[in-house]
């Protein structure tokens, strides 16, 4: 089976691009579940219902989430209806929504998908590692697809996560940072791993804001308020291909469109 995730889409320019590439992926890569990182999806940062509602008519089938999440207040309510719209696991007990599910694809196969974030340069958070640990076990016996959203910014937090967990998911996909990284691989017990999927925004940007704000920020040190950048979008997202009954990986390749 094969697994498409979109690296952190990026306000209206990024949902243009999932519009514009996602039917042809999902035909021609014959993909099965389709999985996005919304985080930054509405104005660059946070999501709200109707924009999580545009991605689903898109094609996407799972948003993950990150440290943004409760940017916008209405997700705060929405993400407790709205299964498919999962958050960092690793909030502390009392936080709305879910950090996983089980999600079924075109031809019934039952795939977990986790979300968790980073601690290291991040907000303060309870153990990525060890709720990992905890999940996975709430998987036994369900699932043998898993797939996390890694949502975190150093990058050796995230392949320290990818080998504490190799051999028991399917794939650790990073998130965050908004800049695709080329380490895509399969470990040596069968998760496939990449630190970082990218970004789906404006390409002529700093990780998807103006660029002009981003130096002026820091040029003068005084606070600025970000702003999407408008032009030509860049579509970034991996293919992992999974052997259904055991879990293992098989295959990951990059996706790099450009408008």
């Amino acid at each position: 089976m094969r697994l498409l995730m979109i690296g952190d889409v990026v306000g209206r320019l990024g949902r243009r691009a999932v519009k514009e590439n996602l039917p042809g992926l999902v035909r021609d890569e014959q993909i099965d579940l389709v999985i996005a990182n919304g985080e930054n999806a509405a104005g660059g940062n946070g999501i709200t219902r109707e924009v999580a509602l545009e991605l689903f008519a898109a094609g996407v089938e799972v948003i993950t989430m990150g440290n943004h999440v409760w940017n916008k207040k209405e997700i705060i309510n929405y993400i407790d209806r709205e299964n498919r719209v999962i958050r960092p696991a690793n909030y502390p007990p009392g936080a709305p929504g879910a950090g996983f599910g089980r999600f079924q694809t075109r031809k019934g196969v039952i795939v977990g998908v986790v979300n968790l974030s980073g601690r290291v340069f991040m907000p303060d958070m309870d153990c990525p590692f060890r709720c990992a640990d905890a999940i996975l076990e709430a998987f036994k016996g369900k699932s043998s697809v898993i797939l996390l959203d890694f949502h975190a910014e150093a990058t050796s937090e995230k392949a320290a996560m990818a080998y504490y967990l190799d051999g028991r998911i399917s794939a650790v996909c990073g998130t965050h940072t908004h800049v695709q990284t080329a380490d895509e691989r399969i470990l040596e017990k069968g998760t496939a791993f990449i630190t970082d999927v990218g970004m789906t925004g404006p390409q002529d940007s700093v990780i998807g804001v103006k660029k002009e704000l981003v130096i002026e920020k820091f040029l003068t040190q005084m606070p600025r308020k970000f702003e999407v950048a408008s032009g030509l979008y860049q579509f970034n997202a991996v293919v992992i291909d999974v052997d259904q009954e055991s879990g293992r990986a098989l295959n990951i390749k990059r996706i790099q469109n450009y408008e």
